[in-house]
């Protein structure tokens, strides 16, 4: 079985939400809490045995909301009852571990929303902790630690509605869950702690733990008022792209693609950019790999044509122009469908010219010529195919265009 472990404290009441139930089963924008929470522990890539506990009052329907969400990984999951509070519900999360578990994270399913990179931090941090001597009392074998934000707003001591003295914050940190820990050790913390305790590293500390922080996250917040909870739903909507959108207005993608082979006889132009010195691209036009490959995706996306259809070899207009002219010609097609270019990317495929140091000139030319922002990037076929060996340059570009 796994080596390492996550305990779900899914037991509290909720009472400060005021919703009349169990906090860890309060939908967020149609999701339970608990389902939110375990969902991201799931998706974690090395294989984690999870122990939930749930309400003693709704273990059946607890067991089965687990079942549902953990699908293929059931076998890693363990639902148990929760106790009079927390203490004695991590307690009894952390029983019924197996004694192989080298690692285990505690964590609360009220932040729903803790990312899975929290998770991986956490668990990377306690596994290359140090080991903690202090005494005969003290938690030996590892490190305790815990996820921390920086506190930004500043701190007032009062006396009942008078301010006493402003509080130095560069030394304090609001801390989250998942908190990590060695197995045997928070066990053994948990044995002898006081329940004043409030958290799982406070009692790891005062065990004789030693305690260290990485950096939290924004979305790991707990959500224990309504406030908490519609701020919850924010994030949801804003995770999903929940934004309202304008039903009339049509977006639409195009794929261009373009190869030239090199003509040392003709100057080197690419991406609206001469290059002198390097082979140019031989072409009835500029060769211009990079500006056609944008003209064709900007065409593709209209449902235009292509490049060889709207300005063929047989125009001798057209005859060594520059690929300027063929991409505003694709503008202004589009702008006669009712069209405006949104964005556009181009990869770049050749050995050279190089285009890395002058990336910035050739994406502000091209999107000179869109009238949108453009994206440059190149690489090389490690020597395989015509432009491995030198004998010419592709490029592939796609746009994003959308009604006027």
């Amino acid at each position: 079985m796994a080596a390492r472990a996550v305990v779900v404290v899914a037991a509290g009441s909720g009472t400060r939400l005021g919703l009349g139930t169990a906090k860890a089963f309060v939908p967020v924008a149609g999701e339970r809490m608990l389902v939110r929470a375990l969902r991201t522990v799931l998706s974690l890539a090395e294989p984690t045995l999870v122990v939930v506990v749930a309400p003693a009052d709704r273990m059946d329907e607890c067991r089965a909301l687990v079942a549902d969400v953990a699908g293929a990984a059931s076998e890693y999951l363990t639902v148990v009852p929760g106790g009079a509070d927390r203490h004695a519900s991590v307690q009894a999360g952390l029983a019924v571990l197996p004694d192989s578990v080298a690692t285990v994270l505690v964590h609360d399913a009220a932040r729903c929303l803790t990312p899975a990179s929290q998770f991986e931090r956490v668990f990377a941090a306690v596994g290359s902790g140090d080991a903690v001597e202090s005494g005969a009392d003290a938690v030996a074998g590892g490190v305790g630690v815990v996820p921390a934000l920086p506190v930004t707003d500043t701190v007032k001591r009062v006396a009942g509605d008078v301010v006493v003295e402003t509080v130095d914050r560069s030394a304090l940190v609001g801390v989250q869950t998942p908190q990590g820990f060695p197995l045997a050790a928070l066990r053994r913390a948990y044995a002898v702690a006081e329940r004043a305790e409030t958290d799982d590293a406070g009692v790891f500390q005062a065990a004789g733990g030693a305690v260290r922080t990485v950096p939290g996250d924004a979305d790991a917040f707990k959500v224990t008022t309504r406030w908490d909870l519609g701020r919850a739903e924010a994030v949801v909507a804003e995770r999903a792209g929940a934004r309202s959108v304008d039903p009339r207005v049509d977006v639409r993608v195009g794929l261009g693609v373009d190869v030239h082979a090199f003509d040392p006889d003709v100057p080197c132009r690419v991406g609206m950019l001469d290059f002198p010195g390097e082979p140019g691209l031989s072409g009835h036009s500029d060769g211009d790999a990079v500006a056609h490959a944008v003209c064709d995706a900007l065409l593709s996306a209209g449902g235009l044509g292509d490049i060889g259809g709207r300005f063929g070899t047989s125009d001798p207009r057209f005859a060594g122009a520059s690929g300027d002219v063929f991409v505003r010609g694709a503008v202004a097609l589009l702008r006669d469908a009712g069209l405006e270019p949104v964005r556009v990317t181009v990869q770049v495929i050749g050995n050279r010219p190089r285009i890395g140091a002058r990336r910035d000139e050739m994406q502000d030319a091209l999107a000179a010529a869109v009238g949108a922002p453009v994206a440059v990037s190149g690489t090389t076929t490690d020597g395989l195919g015509f432009t491995g060996r030198g004998e010419g340059l592709t490029a592939i570009a796609t746009a994003l265009v959308r009604s006027r």
